[in-house]
């Protein structure tokens, strides 16, 4: 019996290895998942008052975030591709660059980038060095394609099966219980891990809201060439941004100034400049501190501190890569739930217990129940 059993146990473990092997090569996938799973998993369940299907709810769950990602991300490519056209054509860029590039010297004018353009700067060998560069190293594109598609696809299966049957795998952890320490941990875990990352999606949209309000106030008040462009959009970065770490929303609004006040310095114009200096300061109070201050705690979890929640936002990053940006705070809730439950009744303690100070009136309300 012993042996059968030795045997059962070396088998097991030879799958956990495999698996952890596999769970291990798409980390980043699997974590965004998780990040994916519990941002939406709130929505996913107020669906069912409607009485849709499980599949319909979790589709529409991922749809909550996937297409107004998608949508966002393409207009963002079609305003680039726009304005980098405008600026372009206003300072002769190709013009320099054929100058001082030998492959881009076609021996004619620089085509212009309409479509019309780009078909006969083709026709004409203009592409002939980019294509070789293709060719060259196709091995690595077609790679580094086919890793983002397939981490994409794990990202979206992952997330809709745990939308799903997310209920089957707790059943199952709970199997394993001893004492209810397991429940307790898995429980309280769950719920911390849900309040942490389901804040984190209602901090993007609260400060998307907040900045594209703040950037088309500012509009109103300032001349057209101070204005914020395509302040929309602009918002909406903003918020996606703010989950970055240390520099978060800066990489979008100190490009936006930089974008409003080139155009008039190049023209040699500095009336805008005290514009763009005031949307600065507009945006590091009112967009980019102030909520911070007051909307982060709310969004932080119950028992995370908030301290150290942005330091596993800071250093997950450094130590793990970028999946560390959403790895790091799930670390950080586990080990903090596990400190908070299940090691006190680990190590014999009852965490129920109340302390009773025998120099206190028996009637005198202690801190600890507020």
């Amino acid at each position: 019996m012993d042996e059968k059993r030795f045997v059962v146990a070396l088998f097991g473990l030879v799958i956990a290895l495999i698996t952890g092997y596999i769970a291990y090569r798409f980390v980043a996938a699997l974590t965004v998942a998780v990040f994916i799973y519990y941002s939406t998993r709130r929505f996913y369940r107020g669906l069912a008052r409607f009485r849709l299907p499980k599949r319909v709810r979790a589709a529409s769950a991922l749809s909550m975030v996937g297409i107004p990602l998608l949508l966002l991300i393409s207009y963002t490519v079609v305003l680039l591709v726009v304005e980098a056209q405008q600026f372009v054509q206003q300072y002769a860029v190709m013009e320099a660059a054929a100058e001082n590039v030998a492959w881009l010297d076609t021996g004619d004018t620089p085509p212009e980038l309409t479509f019309e353009g780009i078909v006969e700067l083709y026709r004409s060998g203009g592409f002939d060095p980019l294509i070789e560069f293709g060719l060259d190293h196709a091995g690595f594109l077609t790679s580094m394609l086919s890793s983002f598609v397939l981490n994409l696809l794990i990202v979206v299966v992952v997330t809709y099966y745990l939308l799903i049957d997310g209920g089957k795998v707790h059943e199952w952890l709970l199997a394993f219980d001893d004492d209810a320490i397991v429940r307790e941990y898995l429980e309280a875990a769950d719920d911390e891990l849900e309040s942490v990352l389901f804040g984190n999606l209602l901090n993007v949209i609260a400060i998307s809201l907040i900045a594209v309000t703040t950037y088309m106030g500012y509009n109103v008040f300032v001349p057209p060439a101070a204005q914020v462009p395509y302040p929309a959009l602009a918002g909406a970065l903003t918020g996606v941004a703010s989950l970055i770490p240390v520099v978060g929303m800066k990489i979008v609004y100190l490009p936006i100034a930089a974008v409003m006040v080139t155009p008039s310095v190049l023209a040699g114009d500095v009336g805008p400049v005290p514009y763009v200096v005031g949307f600065l300061a507009l945006t590091v109070v009112v967009v980019d501190t102030i909520p911070d201050i007051l909307l982060r705690p709310y969004f932080s979890g119950k028992t995370t501190h908030v301290g150290l929640l942005m330091l596993a936002y800071i250093f997950g990053p450094v130590v793990l890569g970028f999946h560390g940006l959403f790895l790091a705070p799930i670390i950080l809730v586990l080990a903090l739930t596990f400190a908070y439950t299940a090691l006190p009744r680990l190590l014999g303690a009852d965490p129920d217990a109340d302390i009773e100070d025998p120099a206190l009136d028996p009637d005198q309300r202690h801190l600890g129940e507020f």
